[in-house]
């Protein structure tokens, strides 16, 4: 499945820090499918950069018609 292809999956995710000093984003699906995804800190730092620039590039394509607009630049 592609980043752009839609799914009729339904999904639960939380994001939170462990006991462990790291940042956990946990996903659940349907189907009894659990994921825990632990992540250091400065690499859940680069995850919410990406999120960032990819709201940012979806604002961009909305306000465009969704046209390609390209990719927005990193902060």
């Amino acid at each position: 499945m592609g980043i752009n292809k839609q799914s009729d999956i339904a999904a639960n995710i939380q994001i939170g820090p462990t006991d462990a000093g790291m940042v956990r984003i946990y996903i659940e699906a349907e189907g009894g499918v659990d994921l825990p995804l632990d992540f250091d800190p400065e690499e859940a730092e680069e995850i919410a950069e990406e999120l960032r620039a990819a709201a940012e590039a979806a604002r961009l394509m909305a306000d465009q018609g969704g046209k390609s607009g390209g990719k927005p630049r990193r902060r």
